[in-house]
């Protein structure tokens, strides 16, 4: 989060700091050709902050370079007063105070990817931002050419002609809505979905939605994805076939929420929930994107949901645990369906001699309570890891690189294991190439685990194969206690004073094998491996089932 902010402060500070260079040199030296230079700069800086901050407003920064570049551009003629360019001075002036309002009324339609419907306006205000960024920079290039104004100008229309256009959608949307919903809509009535998928998250968390997709889709049943971020709609489109609707306002909301609809799954607590949840005439159903020991896996918001599906009884526990009280009926085991492509291994790892060990620290967190990141001790347990002739899998959390420190300890360890890959020549895996593996081929081509609290244990503890988990609180035997998970495996020290004989555990004598299996049936269900993830179909499908059809199949 804190590098987040850094990067923003620093994207900030270079555009502001060089649209304001660019029109000093210009306006109060002759030095017009650097003036105009450092104007293309500081668009180039413009557009690095709009990928950086989507949402930025710009208007100090294009208005300056506006007048940077028009300044130089009557400088470079010095023909007088030119009324082409005084027209191309107000039509850049009427842009620079548009495009934000215009991007922002935009951004308060409904989009959608993977349905028939052809809603370019919201799109192309979206791009506006870009698109004067560009005219900016073509009339600074006519500018440096010494081209007649009237070039700068029929560009500039162009363009003026383009945000009109959509100024006048836009307010014929807003002032003169079609009757019955928008063409997103109309193309959902016509798709008919039974279900939705409800989304919304921090910037990077579409995994929570993609490892549910194929799921989902095997439900047999037509169902839309509905994000509350603009930034999801690309990356979770390009994941399933299923309609994938972008929502920015309550309104969009129940525009989207067509009649068919009679389940909404969600996959965290995020605040946006309760946009959803106060539709009583869907049965709202929590799935979570894990299944961990750490405190948000008993989050008490989840009693606001009809039906908590649980990978198994470990999870029901875990809430009374926390002193959290849902009503029994509203939990369902359905297992961890994820998991079903991971490979089980009955025999216990002893005497591994070259193993290959899988190492996933997690993140920071929110707040120091779920603060649960090994990476600040981790080199310490690499180098032993390394000395026992492993081959390590490092993959790291997806918010990792959000946290300055942890990037850096991150980026260590990568150091460490490259180092030792030109060396012994031992294929480690790591970076990018850690990031192109799915957590379930990462399972599969190791040996044993270690990690932090997290649900890539309950993942692991399916394929039977050992595990150790830090102690990062430094908690002692109360440690197992919080997390009951790692009472099945082996624990290692903050300090790391008991890593070699944790790793022996791990890699050689492995005396928690039996334990492990008991373990594996109260976290992740007891489902036969040949049909695990029908569990969880069949529990979906349940809730799907219209009433009266549940009604004639109950028993008398």
């Amino acid at each position: 989060m804190r590098g987040d902010l850094v990067r923003k402060l620093l994207a900030r500070c270079l555009s502001v700091g060089l649209a304001v260079l660019a029109f000093v040199v210009v306006a109060l030296t002759g030095a017009t050709g650097w003036g105009l230079a450092l104007a293309v700069a500081a668009l180039a800086a413009a557009a690095a902050e709009q990928r950086i901050r989507p949402g930025a407003d710009l208007v100090a920064e294009t208005a300056l370079i506006a007048a940077a570049v028009l300044v130089g551009y009557t400088r470079r003629l010095d023909d007088g007063f030119d009324p082409a360019l005084a027209a191309t001075a107000l039509v850049l002036l009427g842009l620079v105070l548009l495009v934000g309002p215009l991007r922002t009324a935009g951004n308060l339609e409904v989009r959608a990817a993977n349905l028939p419907v052809r809603a370019w306006t919201p799109l192309i205000a979206d791009r506006l931002g870009v698109a004067l960024l560009g005219l900016l920079a073509a009339v600074a290039l006519a500018a440096a050419l010494t081209l007649p104004a009237a070039v700068a100008l029929v560009v500039s229309l162009l363009v003026g002609a383009g945000a009109g256009a959509v100024a006048l959608d836009l307010a014929r949307r807003r002032f003169r809505p079609t009757g019955g919903g928008g063409p997103v809509a109309r193309a959902l009535r016509r798709h008919q979905p039974e279900f939705l998928l409800y989304f919304s998250a921090p910037p990077g968390s579409e995994y929570q939605v993609t490892m549910w997709l194929p799921y989902l889709e095997r439900i047999g049943r037509p169902f839309l994805v509905l994000v509350r971020e603009p930034e999801f709609l690309a990356p979770i489109a390009a994941a399933t076939d299923a309609p994938v609707v972008y929502c920015p306002t309550l309104r969009a909301i129940d525009e989207a929420l067509v009649p068919s609809l009679r389940v909404a799954f969600y996959v965290n607590h995020g605040a946006k929930n309760s946009h959803c949840v106060r539709f009583t005439q869907l049965t709202h159903i929590q799935l979570h994107h894990g299944d961990s020991d750490k405190a948000p896996s008993a989050n008490p918001v989840s009693g606001i949901f009809d039906r908590i599906f649980v990978a198994g009884p470990a999870a029901i526990d875990r809430y009374a645990r926390a002193g959290v009280r849902i009503p029994a009926d509203k939990f369902v085991v359905v297992g961890r369906p994820q998991v079903e492509s991971i490979d089980v291994r009955r025999e216990p790892a002893r005497g591994l001699a070259s193993p290959t060990v899988l190492y996933t620290p997690t993140w920071t967190g929110h707040h120091a309570d779920a603060d649960y990141c090994s990476l600040p001790v981790a080199e310490e347990l690499l180098r032993r890891l390394l000395e026992r002739g492993a081959t390590v899998i490092l993959r790291a959390h997806p918010y990792t690189a959000q946290n300055p420190a942890s990037a850096r300890q991150l980026g260590r360890l990568t150091e460490l294991l490259a180092a030792d890959r030109a060396r012994s020549g031992r294929q480690h895996v790591f970076g990018a190439a850690a990031r192109e593996l799915s957590l379930t081929d990462c399972v599969n081509r190791s040996d044993a685990l270690v990690s932090d609290v997290s649900g890539v244990i309950s993942d692991y503890l399916y394929s039977g194969k050992p595990y150790a988990v830090t102690d990062m609180g430094d908690e002692g035997d109360r440690f197992t206690h919080r997390f009951p998970l790692a009472g099945s495996g082996y624990v290692l020290r903050r300090d790391m004073s008991n890593v070699d004989a944790a790793l022996t555990a791990l890699l050689d004598t492995d005396p928690l094998a039996e334990e492990r299996w008991a373990t594996r049936r109260r976290y992740l269900g007891d489902f036969p491996a040949e049909s695990y993830a029908e569990a969880f179909l069949t529990a979906a499908r349940r809730e799907l089932a219209p009433a009266e059809n549940l009604a004639t199949s109950a028993p008398v």
